[in-house]
């Protein structure tokens, strides 16, 4: 195998694939990374969960495949000088790399070794723009459970139908909803749900560009096309929470809130708030007034913020990080805060039609005093 390709093209792609090779496996080809060359250059990490597959223009002079050692040949690459890297295997897969004066000589493995990537059958295609999935990704993941007792809910449910993709989280205390309006129906209705793991791969190779991100739903996997990127990852099997009948409607305490004012002020009474002592945060909704006041072992804090509408004196309590964590996702300047009593979750909605999300937070019990 003989290939000629530019450094910054190869390095990129090998930072790239290089996140889904095992660290530690039975299989010693997986803790490298596949390279094909053929009319280009495929580059591919997979760890049995998680697929990536890079393609990279290369001149190739002699078509061939072998299992480079993934951490070694990155750093190799990484420390080459600018312009063309010339990469030579030969049949003992002794592999020479030459960039300007600089050379190296290292070991690599047979591709016959490498396991067979999952096969997604390649159906319809759904494409929407990645700056969109990147919102759908990033305006949910924050909410997935980490508890392995309900495995389906350690990933994101997508929701496909009609003309809008809905992505779907939640952890038992919390539930987050984005929903993305396509300008195309689709034919059939579909729903999957996506390892957090491999939404994070995903989101980390999504741009804030206006290129599109097409995705396959396979059997038991999906794949992710994003522009020279490629990513299959297995999905969640079980019954997913129906979030439909759990999210609260018609609440009576309609509220709009400014997102940043209300965020700095959680953050600010948050500061004593530990992750070990996780003490809730007293709300307090007044006419046009939110109380917020917390006491901890560290110290207490209170701060007020304004709002439009009559909370009617509702007390309630919540953990704080878990609001400001919605509040984050949230675009726009303002959010509707839905109320209906102390034991009842708050439900947080646009205040512009534009946008279409949906987050609850369950309350926490707090003391008379």
């Amino acid at each position: 195998m003989r290939f000629t390709c530019e450094k910054s093209m190869l390095l990129t792609g090998l930072n790239i694939t290089g996140r889904a090779v095992a660290q530690k496996s039975a299989i010693s080809a997986i803790e490298g990374i596949l390279c094909k060359a053929e009319e280009g250059l495929s580059l591919t990490g997979f760890n049995m969960e998680t697929a990536i597959t890079y393609e990279i223009e290369a001149e190739v002079l002699d078509a061939g495949a072998c299992v480079f050692p993934a951490k070694l040949f990155a750093d190799i690459i990484r420390r080459l000088p600018e312009g063309p890297v010339t990469v030579v295997v030969d049949d003992n897969y002794k592999v020479s790399i030459r960039a300007g004066y600089a050379s190296f000589t290292i070991s690599a493995e047979d591709a016959e070794d490498y396991p067979e990537l999952p096969d997604v059958a390649y159906g319809s295609n759904i494409c929407i723009p990645q700056m969109a999935l990147k919102e759908l990704i990033g305006g949910t993941i924050f909410a997935v459970s980490e508890n392995q007792g309900r495995p389906i809910h350690t990933g994101v449910k997508f929701e496909v139908e009609n003309d809008t993709v809905s992505a779907i989280a939640v952890d038992g205390f919390r539930l987050a909803r984005r929903t993305y309006h396509t300008e195309n129906a689709v034919e059939r209705p579909i729903s999957f749900v996506v390892p957090a793991q491999g939404l994070k791969e995903v989101e980390k190779i999504l741009q804030d560009e206006d290129g599109e991100v097409a995705f396959t739903l396979g059997g038991k996997h999906i794949l992710f096309r994003i522009g020279c990127a490629t990513l299959i990852c297995r999905l969640l099997e079980g019954e997913f929470l129906d979030w439909r009948k759990v999210m609260p409607t018609n609440c009576p305490i309609r509220l709009v809130a400014n997102v940043g004012e209300l965020s700095s002020a959680l953050e600010r009474v948050g500061l004593v708030v530990s992750e070990k002592y996780k003490s809730p945060v007293r709300c307090v909704f007044s006419d046009q007034t939110l109380l917020l006041k917390t006491n901890t072992t560290i110290g207490a804090a209170e701060d007020r913020c304004s709002f439009a509408g009559d909370g009617k004196e509702l007390e309630i309590g919540f953990n704080v990080r878990y609001l400001c964590d919605a509040l984050r996702a949230i675009p726009g300047d303002e959010v509707v805060l839905e109320l209906t009593n102390g034991l009842s979750p708050i439900v947080m909605t646009p205040a512009e039609e534009k946008y279409d999300y949906g987050y609850m937070v369950l309350p926490v019990r707090i003391s008379a005093n």
